[in-house]
């Protein structure tokens, strides 16, 4: 496999990170799922937009090259190295350079993308139960991701373990927050429902789109806290991520409503992007 690591395309083997690199040491960085898409990088100027928080908020120097017109036609020529074909995942790693102990010696960053083929996911809707070993860590940290996600891991684990297609993380005071891989969203009599950032929910990039598609429409958009009974009422429940959109079948063995309509709706608004 070949990587683009600091704007270079090298063969995987070449790759050399010392014991020292502060992604290793204190988790100092953050990544970013983007899927490739026919030539096209999907969601760009979102991805773009949270990059631009993360650094803000890690105190990192946003690499120049990202603001690049041309970044994009980076990643797909990766994917081409890859014999990436139509569709393609990559994985934008970013984290402080130098060493140092808790205090850096500088705001630059380095980077590196690995680039896969993609398969689009199974679109059966998800059997979930609600995760009992783990909340999740409202911070100001939680919107982005993370290159250290025990909470996730932790929840994952026991998804496994109860043999279910995913776990609903709960925020510290028993608020609906997300699910491992993806935002929750309901939709109960044209209004759109979703947690609040403060639950500790991930700001996610489908997260941005499936709001503004509400808001286009004229519907309102509650963005809040709220308890998992909530569910049990809405006219459909479903996840996103940015490769796609999964209804929820059931809850803790509790069946849920789905508008099948809305939903077709819903996944062909996206999946022609």
């Amino acid at each position: 496999m070949f990587l683009l690591y600091n704007g270079e395309i090298i063969p995987e083997e070449d790759l050399c990170l010392t014991v020292s690199n502060r992604a290793f040491q204190y988790g100092d960085g953050f990544f970013e799922t983007l899927l490739g898409s026919y030539g096209k990088v999907r969601f760009w100027a979102d991805h773009l937009a949270r990059m631009k928080e993360a650094c803000e908020t890690l105190r990192l120097e946003l690499p120049e090259v990202f603001l690049s017109a041309d970044f994009p036609d980076q990643l797909l020529n990766l994917g081409k190295q890859n014999e990436c074909t139509s569709q393609v995942r990559f994985k934008l790693k970013v984290w402080r350079s130098g060493e140092g102990l808790y205090t850096p010696q500088t705001h630059q960053a380095d980077w590196l993308v690995t680039a896969q083929p993609f398969s689009a996911p199974a679109t059966t809707p998800l059997e979930v139960g609600i995760c009992t070993s783990i909340t999740t860590i409202p911070s100001p940290f939680s919107a982005f991701k993370g290159i250290n996600a025990p909470v996730y891991v932790q929840a994952s684990i026991e998804k496994q373990e109860r043999a279910l297609d995913d776990m609903l993380l709960l925020d510290p005071l028993g608020n609906v927050a997300e699910l491992t891989y993806s935002n929750i969203f309901w939709v109960k009599e044209q209004t759109l429902f979703t947690p609040a950032l403060a639950t500790g929910c991930l700001n996610g990039i489908m997260r941005r789109n499936v709001i503004r598609w509400a808001l286009k429409k004229n519907w309102p958009v509650k963005e809040g806290f709220f308890q998992f009974p909530v569910l049990t009422d809405a006219d459909l429940v479903f996840s996103g991520n940015v490769t796609g959109l999964r209804a929820l079948s059931s809850l803790e063995g509790e069946e849920l409503s789905m508008d099948v309509e809305l939903l077709e709706q819903l996944e062909q608004e996206f999946l022609s992007r």
